[in-house]
């Protein structure tokens, strides 16, 4: 019969020998200790496989961003007849963006830049909530790092068996496992570039295009650079990139407070190290809870020692945790050694632990008799997130939503603009009337055909004619437009002498679909001789 409680079952569990951990032989090739003043050769960084939950999360970070990224060209929507099917498309030769059941033209830009203005304060909200969550989970090249370690791991094994292949002289089994890699990776970036050409035109066509080669050779150019790219980066640079090429780690200071969320070493609860708990108890040591087993440096992609503190390259991936709440499982010992933890709390346990300073870390001041963590021991509070500079943030961020959304659902679908010639502004006709040239343009923005009624309003007396319609002269005419496409007319407005009353007029061109009862106007000026008025007296 057991008779222990859990707390006593907890507390011989903490007293588990740290002896039996393994403990890594792994050096930081990254650490911000030995980080060289300038650029020195790379160091080759075999990370071992983690697991927990936010190796799972990334998992499916992963699949879901690589999903829609490979499959996006190929997802069809019927948009009629007379529009392509392809739901996300950039149609560059017809100066098109398609997504769904939205359709942007070149004047409709905006709707493009307000999107990379939400992408930018979204990417401020993030970071200043939980730190570079974006380059840990999201950013392409943690995406395509993490595919091609899995094809690596795959082929060639996990860590140990991938040093010690790589230190291996080289043999038919090294010589295949090698080629079997990089041309795997090799078929990536060539999928990679792939998928990318077919967002700008029909997927299905421009791959039978390709595969006869018949396909524009900006095509294959295209697939080729970000063929090269996509093997050099996620291949061969991997942490390189984020560490050399990429500008985010040095903004990202300025977009953190004490109050964000970053992945820390709790050196609080942790120091001073020790391989042996019980040992370094039968000699009246201090121990803290890590023992040194390195198993957070051994899955960092980036090559760093997360005990060293914060450092440019870390990326946030959080791996590290997975790894250290799996050693304490073992120890028996509390999660969260290395965790998500603000500046303040971190602080906040620090002058705990130190005695606001006064001596070295003793882990014992934050724990009490029963090995619990002290009531004053600051854990994280997932209300910190909704702070002012958060509320900040996603306040601009839903603002340049709402109102992009307000603007996309109540667009019109019919435009008219006009330009006036310049030279001559106005032609006088042998009856003394007075004639002005416009270029009028319709623009049908949707993907059926309609009859649209272009009509003058004001300018009493005037009429209309219209090149290459054998109409007569008139103050409306309709005008059938084809689907999703511009109609250019060179028309001609004649107001008779004795109805003009000064040498400029203002008058309205009005496009309007009596079907939908959908309609545009533009504002016009009618020129005329400026001795108009005293020609009118006599």
């Amino acid at each position: 019969m057991n008779i222990y409680t859990a707390d006593e079952t907890k507390k011989e569990a903490r007293n588990a020998p740290a002896e039996d951990v393994v403990r890594h032989d792994a050096e930081p090739v990254n650490s911000a200790k030995i980080r060289k003043p300038l650029y020195e050769a790379r160091k080759k960084i075999f990370p071992k496989r983690a697991e927990g939950r936010f190796r799972q999360f990334k998992w499916i970070v992963m699949l879901v961003t690589l999903g829609i990224y490979y499959l996006g060209p190929w997802i069809r929507w019927d948009r009629g007849s007379f529009a392509p099917d392809q739901a996300i498309l950039i149609d560059l030769a017809h100066r098109r963006f398609y997504f769904f059941f939205i359709e942007i033209w070149p004047q409709e830009f905006f709707f493009v830049a307000g999107l990379l203005v939400m992408a930018g304060f979204g990417l401020f909200l993030i970071t200043s909530a939980v730190g570079r969550a974006w380059c840990g989970y999201t950013c392409p090249q943690t995406v395509w790092v993490d595919l091609f370690l899995v094809v690596e791991r795959f082929i060639e094994g996990d860590r140990n068996q991938r040093i010690k292949l790589d230190k291996a002289p080289w043999s038919f089994e090294k010589v295949w496992k090698r080629v079997s890699k990089h041309a795997i990776w090799l078929a990536i970036g060539v999928s990679t570039g792939g998928a990318w050409i077919f967002y700008f035109a029909d997927a299905p066509q421009l791959l039978l295009d390709l595969w006869t080669f018949q396909a524009p050779a900006v095509a294959y150019m295209t697939i080729g650079i970000l063929t090269g790219t996509t093997y050099v980066f996620g291949g061969l640079m991997r942490e390189q990139v984020c560490t050399y090429m990429c500008p985010w780690p040095r903004i990202q200071g300025a977009m953190l407070d004490e109050n964000s969320l970053t992945v820390t070493y709790n050196d609080w609860r942790g120091e001073p190290r020790t391989h042996g708990t019980k040992k370094a108890a039968s000699e009246g040591k201090v121990a803290g809870d890590c023992v040194d087993c390195n198993a957070c440096v051994v899955v960092c992609p980036m090559g760093i020692d997360i005990r060293d503190g914060q450092q440019l390259e870390c990326i946030t991936c959080a791996l590290c945790i997975d790894a250290c709440d799996g050693v304490m499982d073992k120890l028996g010992r509390d999660k969260g050694l290395i965790s998500y933890a603000t500046l303040a709390d971190y602080n906040a346990n620090m002058a705990l632990a130190t005695g606001n300073g006064a001596h070295a870390i003793n882990p014992n001041i934050v724990r009490d008799a029963d090995g619990h963590f002290h009531d004053k021991v600051k854990h994280f509070n997932w209300k910190i997130i909704f702070r002012a500079r958060t509320l900040l943030y996603m306040g601009v961020w839903a603002a340049v939503g709402i109102g992009l959304l307000v603007a996309l659902l109540s667009r019109d679908r019919l435009e008219v603009n006009v330009l006036h010639d310049r030279n001559p502004q106005f032609v006088m006709e042998s009856d003394g009337s007075i004639r002005n040239g416009f270029t009028v343009r319709i623009l049908n923005m949707i993907p059926e055909p309609r009859v649209i009624n272009l009509s003058i309003d004001g300018l009493e007396g005037a009429t209309m004619k219209i090149n290459g319609m054998d109409q007569p002269d008139s103050r409306s005419f309709d005008i059938p437009a084809d689907p999703d496409k511009a109609v250019t007319l060179k028309v001609y407005v004649t107001v008779p002498r004795n109805q003009l009353h000064d040498d400029e007029q203002h008058f309205r061109f009005v496009a309007e679909d009596k079907s939908s009862n959908e309609h545009d106007v533009y504002k016009a000026v009618f020129n005329a001789p400026a001795d108009v008025k005293n020609r009118e007296h006599h």
